[in-house]
Parts: C-alpha cells; sequence; structure tokens
C-alpha cells in the first residue's frame, strides 16, 4: 500500500496522504486516492496483478464513451510499473452513486431507471463491428458461432490441463455435453456483431442515491463485438436483472433461441473467471447447468 502511495505521488506529482482499497477482486483491485489535506482526489486507481488488461481496459472504455450515450469512466492515465511485483494501474475517473442492486424509492423510479439504461444499451447495440468479432486484444472477421467455438475450445483443453479442484465430475460432463451441442445451439444464427460492454450485471451499473436516475456504467468484459445477446446474458438469475432484460427485449427483441443461449454462455464465461481469476461462484453455475439441460441430447 505504501509503494503504491508514493509510486502515484510521483506520477501525478503531488502528496497522496493515503490510498484506500475500496473494492478488491482477484484480478484488481480499486482504490481512491486522498490529497495532503485529506481529501478524496477526482480520480481512483484500478490495480491490475495481469499485465495488459488495463490497457485493454482503457481502450474498451474509450470506444463505449465515443459510440454510445451511456457514461462510463473517463481514463486519466496509465502507469506500467516496472517494481518487483509488476503491475499496471489505470487512473481514471471517480464517479459517486451507488449499484442499481440498492432499490429504488418507488416502483416508477425503477420503470424510468431501466428505461434509461435500455436507451444507453441500444446506442451500443446499433454500431456495427463491420465484419469483426472478439476480444479487445484480438478480433478478427469472422461469424459469431465460429468464434465462440474457438473460445470454448481454449477454455475446455486449458481446463483438461489446470484441473481446477472446484470442477466435479458431473461439471465436467455438462459443459462436454454443452459442447458437443454447440452445432444445434447455433442451428440458423444471423445476428451481427456490434459493440458491447460485455460484463452487464446489475453491480456494473451505477445509479444515484437520491434521484434513482442513471449516472453510469463501468467494469467493462473483455469481449468488444458480439451479437446482442451476448451483453444481456449476465442480467439472467436475478430478479433485477431479468426485470432489466424483459424491459430491452419489449424494445429490441433477440431470437427465442437466446432462451437456451443464455445459459451456454453463463456456464462458460463462469469457466473463464475460473482459468484467470480463480473465481467460481457455485450457484451461478448449478443455476445455467440445471437451466441448460433440457436442451442438451
Amino acid at each position: 500500500m505504501e509503494h503504491l502511495r508514493n509510486e502515484l505521488a510521483l506520477v501525478l506529482g503531488e502528496v497522496i496522504s493515503r490510498v484506500e482499497c475500496i473494492k478488491r477482486q482477484p484480478d484488481a483491485s480499486l482504490y481512491t486516492l486522498y490529497d495532503e489535506s485529506g481529501y478524496s482526489l477526482p480520480m481512483v486507481a484500478k490495480y491490475f496483478r495481469i499485465k495488459d488488461i488495463a490497457a485493454q481496459e482503457a481502450h474498451k472504455l474509450s470506444l463505449l464513451s465515443r459510440e454510445g450515450k451511456m457514461r462510463v469512466p473517463a481514463i486519466y492515465g496509465l502507469v506500467i510499473s516496472q517494481q518487483m511485483q509488476m503491475h499496471e494501474v489505470l487512473l481514471i475517473e471517480r464517479i459517486g452513486g451507488v449499484s442499481i442492486e440498492a432499490p429504488c424509492r418507488t416502483a416508477t423510479r425503477w420503470q424510468q431507471l431501466q428505461q434509461q439504461i435500455v436507451e444507453g444499451l441500444l446506442s451500443w447495440h446499433k454500431t456495427d463491428s463491420h465484419g469483426l468479432v472478439g476480444t479487445v486484444d484480438s478480433t478478427q472477421r469472422n461469424n459469431w458461432p465460429a468464434w465462440y467455438r474457438q473460445r470454448i475450445e481454449v477454455i475446455w483443453a486449458t481446463l483438461n490441463y489446470l484441473k481446477p479442484p472446484q470442477l466435479t465430475q458431473e461439471d465436467r460432463q455438462i459443459l462436454y455435453r454443452s459442447r458437443e451441442n454447440l452445432k444445434a445451439l447455433f442451428h440458423g444464427f444471423d445476428d451481427p456483431c456490434v459493440l458491447v460492454h460485455g460484463n452487464l450485471m446489475p453491480s456494473s451499473i451505477l445509479k444515484d442515491a437520491r434521484s434513482d436516475r442513471l449516472l453510469a456504467v463501468v467494469s467493462p468484459g473483455s469481449v468488444l463485438w458480439a451479437p446482442r445477446e451476448f451483453d444481456l446474458h449476465p442480467l439472467c438469475g436475478s430478479t433485477m436483472g431479468e426485470e432489466l432484460l424483459s424491459c430491452y427485449l419489449q424494445r429490441a427483441p433477440v431470437a427465442e433461441e437466446f432462451i437456451a443461449r443464455r445459459w451456454l454462455y453463463t456456464l462458460w464465461e463462469e469457466m473463464q473467471q475460473l482459468i484467470f481469476t480463480a473465481r467460481f461462484d457455485r450457484r451461478r453455475f448449478d443455476h445455467a447447468a440445471a437451466s441448460l439441460l433440457p436442451w442438451l441430447r
């Protein structure tokens, strides 16, 4: 902590009296910075332990800001440390508010907030990829089913190599069966790829605590170009997320087959998290597995 404080003071050219961790994750931590008088600076420092992820998030946030109507944190700078325990620090705008997981004061306000979020999402989802698909650091000209099959094959091979103890034999069987059923699950798929947030959970959406109005969306995922349905699948599985999803689908429906593919996405994105962060949501995985089972041969 002391090393980070000194490092940021040198970069910013001013005294940093203290840094305070406000959010800690396996792959990154978020810190509030305080000046010599004890007041918080209008920025936060996001500390990454994995190389190149900070630059990818900066690029993603910049693109989301440029192409959409939904506010995302502004980027102030990127610090690449050359010290031992090499790390990267992204300096981003500090946005107040609370996540939309905090209940709105009235049902009318919740309806209005949903409409604001959907409007913002649609502004991103109208940005065509012009044939590109993939993550921030690795896009290619391809169709979504083919690209997603590649993604699953890489994850599957990595799981077989690592053999994470969190996975049971039953877990591996459902993953194998979903992998074998990809052709049927994507039969007739023809949705174009668009700009997506990639991590659209209620915890990533911030609102004003008093007015219940939308403030911003934070913590984007690594996937840059994908069909709209991929951006919607993180909303599944929670009451608030499902209500927001329903509001979106009333404005912009997706293919009926999304009812099955949403659980496919959830399964394999959980495996992606397990591999790169060692974080595994057992409840979410089991719910997705049980929900996908009726569509598997």
